[in-house]
């Protein structure tokens, strides 16, 4: 393809409209083996357009996290197109613009995270050649890179490694990177009435503010503890440095001033919390200074990351007892809360404008446990930090400050609603001790306060009243339940509920999305005892209304990005089917056609990861507890749009379908395949849905599914072998090993011993192949929970004789070295209830029914005992099947285009002998008929075989004679 054509392609592909095809242009290229270097040609050359340009830039990013190595570190690509890429992309980085640097830097990022610095160990050189004396866009390109490689060793734990690869860096880059910070600031001065070249010269500093950090960020580096002095006074003199010329015309985006002085609150915050030995004697005057800025800095939103930064650092600082006592009076503490914490607690004109122009905007930055640098966030926790070191004096300061504006709201409510806002959001933040939990909410309470009294006596009116309350009151209201939810109890609920769900019907965006948020928290809220607060009986005399609220709530904008922008009622919509279960069989029609109209308007479009992702759990629930009464009905209707995503290659979509499939599959109790899923099984066996990593643990779900109501049948149409084919491909990879042996343990556990016969030295001989050559401890132990999957399967005409057979054949006398080296010692380790319930049947079953055990292999027959001993010294405590549906944080869960499983209809741990209950008895009652159908042979072979382990014969001969 010409050069033309190709960039025209890739600007296609950000256009909704032509993305489809393009994607598919683009992945026909990518077998062509310079297609990585003409990316970063097209990303380069100015004579493209500036969306050809960045597409590139975006495609070659993702194309290198692909593509770059695989699981093992090997180049995926050949070798000198690797090279070439490593020695073309930094100087292309230092001349492009600043959209395309940003998304080229990640692929920096990632080519490091493999190559740096062992395979790239010319990379800091190189970077240091390229800095110049005072050419800024140079630098600040080189910069860029570096910060692109060194910002991976913030979240990174200690290790030998990591501080070796520090320290190679710092070996090169220090004593250039101090330089340049000093020339930088000389430049600035002789710069002060050039706005151009005083502003490259910011950019540059804000760079090496972000640079410092990532440096400092896992040990304080030598050459800045020897420059602390002076570096410090270059923090001090840019933090308090002001320049007309820099400053922002708009009251919305920060300058150049304000991000320099926002990262160096960050290193500051950075070095008061690890480095107080070397830092402290230079603290005071930063102090001074943040108290400065924030006493006299305007409420504009282009200050907020620069006021959280110095709150945050105010914060640390109170947590240093030889700082934090300046504060421990009256006086100087009502000026810190008056002159400090209040002002960026209250309500501004720009938050009321985000309120009603942005709503879901605003919530998400309100919410306990957002990532936003709001103000009100980092002042909450500077007073809270405030109230932690002087509890009473801070909160008899604070309670005067929530009557002085309860009372101001009480002469004029209509006009004067921001001060009880703040009244409430103050009383709020001094309630609360400790983290605010997911599940729980506020666990730990202030003493000197009564929350309870403070809702009944301020707040609970505003939920109650039909009057004209402000949104933002009845928002306070809502979230003040949310928040302390866990102080309230069950018969305290019982009336609260039905207020809160009453909010659902307001016509406010902020209100209604709020009550569904604490709608959503309040159901899944349990006791000490686990036991639910709003019980299902609460809650189902309301569900059939709630939902269909919601429902309508989320329909209300039928425009595809629309519609999906607010997860939290879809959330809602989730918690209620779980909270209901059975209870929405009698709606069961109307719930199914409102998620087939979401599905069908969402798949056109997927814009929100966390929509889809509740969308698809909520189904999930549905499909869990209204389809086994109903299968068919559920299924007929659910078919057609399943099979318009996989039909459409909805890629955002298909893992969850799958899911979902077998979701269905597993909930009808008919125990067979239908003709639909007879039709779906040589599809799911193509090589191409396989290719797809995000694929492959929701196809082995449901091919599982499919395998456990259909093996006959696919072994008569032959697809046993197709089936083995993507279990080969399966087990050699590390990412995919674990799901290999969920197949093949399917597998063993339906076919056939004579459908399976023919391949079974084949599947050995890959296992002992992995187990030789590249053994991880998780193949290792699912290799032993497979192999007791067989040998107890005795009565299928497998067991122990038949592994052992088929393992011979593979190599003559293997089995006795697996035995002894793996089988045997890992067995011990495995920890959950069924899979040690496993080795227990397999053990037991290879003492009494063994030939080879009996007659070869007398020594592993008296080992095998013993183990099965020690295994029922703590025999596995069998978990009673739990349907309750475990609660994850999404913001915990990673999205986009792969797989995430669906919680509502995670597959529980299968039980193949279930009559099988206390095993101590199992185990008794085996070796007792065994040892009666061998003529006595059980207790002749344990006095022979055990003489040399009478402890081991005392146990047994108890077992046998219960």
């Amino acid at each position: 393809m010409e050069m033309q054509s190709l960039a025209s392609v890739l600007e296609a592909s950000l256009d909704p409209a032509q993305n489809k095809k393009a994607e598919t242009v683009l992945l026909e290229q990518q077998t062509h083996s310079d297609f990585s270097l003409r990316l970063l040609q097209i990303a380069a050359s100015d004579q493209w357009t500036a969306t050809a340009r960045l597409a590139s830039a975006l495609y070659f990013k993702n194309y290198i996290r692909r593509n770059w190595t695989d699981e093992n570190g090997n180049y995926k690509l050949p070798e000198h197109t690797a090279d070439a890429i490593k020695r073309e992309l930094i100087g292309l980085m230092v001349h492009v613009p600043a959209n395309i640097q940003y998304q080229l830097g990640d692929a920096v990022g990632v080519i490091a995270d493999s190559d740096f610095w062992r395979r790239w160990d010319t990379l800091v050189d190189d970077l240091v050649s390229r800095l110049t004396p005072d050419d800024a866009r140079t630098n600040n390109g080189v910069l860029q890179v570096a910060h692109s490689i060194f910002k991976r060793w913030r979240p990174l734990y200690r290790s030998d490694e990591l501080f070796t690869e520090i320290n190679h860096v710092l070996s090169k880059f220090g004593d250039p990177f101090v330089q340049l910070l000093r020339s930088t600031d000389i430049l600035i001065d002789q710069s002060s009435s050039d706005k151009a070249a005083l502003s490259q010269y910011f950019s540059t500093m804000n760079l090496m503010m972000k640079l410092l950090y990532d440096l400092s960020v896992q040990d304080l580096p030598p050459i800045f503890e020897d420059n602390m002095q002076s570096v410090t006074s270059l923090l001090h003199k840019y933090l308090i440095y002001d320049n007309p010329l820099l400053h922002s015309d708009s009251d919305s985006e920060a300058g150049p001033q304000e991000f320099v002085k926002s990262g160096i609150f960050e290193v500051l915050v950075l070095y008061a919390e690890k480095y107080e030995d070397a830092f402290g004697p230079f603290v005071e005057q930063f102090i001074g200074s943040s108290w400065n800025l924030l006493t006299t800095i305007g409420l504009d939103t282009k200050n907020d990351i620069l006021v959280s930064r110095a709150l945050q650092f105010l914060t640390s600082i109170t947590r240093m007892s030889q700082h934090a006592h300046a504060f421990n009076n009256d006086d100087t503490m009502s000026q810190v809360i008056e002159r400090v914490v209040l002002p960026n607690l209250s309500l501004r004109d720009s938050d009321m404008e985000i309120f009603e122009d942005e709503p879901i905007e605003f919530i998400r930055r309100d919410l306990e446990g957002s990532d936003s640098d709001t103000r009100r966030r980092a002042a909450t926790d500077f007073l809270q930090q405030l109230l932690a070191q002087f509890h009473r004096l801070v909160t008899d300061i604070v309670l005067r400050y929530i009557n002085h504006y309860l009372s101001d709201y009480t002469k004029n409510p209509s006009a004067r609603w921001k001060s009880k806002d703040t009244a409430v959001y103050l009383y709020s933040s001094i309630a609360a001790k400790g983290a605010v939990t997911a599940s729980q909410g506020v666990k730990s309470i202030n003493e000197l306060v009564n929350v309870l009294e403070f809702f009944q006596t301020h707040i609970a009116r505003d939920l109650m009243s039909d009057a004209n309350v402000e949104p933002i009151l009845r928002v306070d209201a809502i979230k003040f339940l949310y928040l302390f939810r866990s102080q309230i109890t069950r018969e305290q609920w019982r009336d609260a509920f039905p207020m809160l769900v009453a909010q659902l019907g307001s016509s406010d965006y902020v209100v209604y999305t709020y009550a569904a948020i604490a709608v959503e928290r309040v159901l899944a809220l349990t006791d000490d005892s686990k036991q639910a607060v709003i019980s299902q009986a609460d809650v189902e005399p309301l569900s059939a209304q709630l939902l269909q609220h919601v429902f309508q709530l989320i329909k209300s904008n039928p425009e595809p990005a629309k519609l999906q922008e607010n997860e939290f009622l879809m959330r809602c919509v989730m918690r209620v089917l779980v909270v209901i279960r059975d209870g929405v069989v009698a709606m069961t029609d109307n719930v199914l056609a409102h998620f087939i109209k979401i599905t069908q308007i969402i798949s056109q479009n997927p814009a929100n990861p966390r929509f889809y992702y509740y969308h698809f759990e909520a189904l999930g629930a549905f499909i869990r507890f209204a389809a086994p009464s109903q299968p068919e009905k559920l299924e007929n209707a659910l078919y057609p749009i399943f099979g318009h995503i996989l039909q459409n290659d909805v890629q955002e979509f298909v893992p969850y379908v799958f899911q979902l499939f077998a979701a269905l599959l597993e909930a009808n109790p008919s125990g067979t395949l239908t003709a639909y899923y007879v039709s779906l099984v040589q599809p799911i066996l193509s090589p191409e849905l396989w290719a797809s990593k995000g694929n492959v643990p929701a196809l082995v779900r449901l091919l599982s599914s499919l395998i456990a109501r259909g093996a006959s049948q696919m072994a008569e149409s032959g697809q046993l072998q197709s089936i083995l084919a993507i279990f080969q491909s399966l087990i050699g990879t590390r990412a995919n090993e674990i799901h290999g042996f969920e197949l093949l343990e399917s597998i063993v556990a339906h076919f056939t011993s004579s459908a399976i016969d023919p391949y079974f030295v084949t599947i050995l001989q890959l296992l002992f192949t992995r187990l030789q050559n590249s053994k991880t401890d998780a193949f290792t132990s699912r290799f032993v929970r497979l192999y007791h999957s067989v040998s107890a399967r005795v009565d299928s005409g497998l067991g122990a004789d038949w592994f052992i057979s088929h393992a011979n054949r593979v190599q003559d006398g293997i089995y006795v070295q697996l035995y002894l080296s793996i089988i045997l010692p890992d067995t011990q380790k495995l920890v959950r209830p069924l899979e040690r319930k496993v080795a227990v049947i397999s053990l037991c079953k290879t003492v009494t029914d063994s030939n080879a055990f009996a007659e070869r292999y007398r020594k592993g027959w008296a080992f095998t005992c013993e183990a099965l001993l020690k295994l029922l010294e703590t025999p596995p405590i069998l978990v009673t099947t739990d349907d309750t549906v475990v609660d994850h944080d999404v913001d915990d869960m990673s999205f986009g285009v792969g797989f995430t499983q669906l919680q509502t209809i995670k597959r529980p741990a299968r039980d193949y002998w279930p009559d099988v209950t206390d095993v101590k008895i199992w185990v008794g009652r085996q070796l007792q008929e065994a040892n009666a159908r061998q003529g006595g042979k059980i207790k002749e072979f344990a006095n022979q075989r055990l003489s040399e382990s009478p402890q081991a014969l005392e146990v047994l001969s108890m077992y046998m004679s219960r």
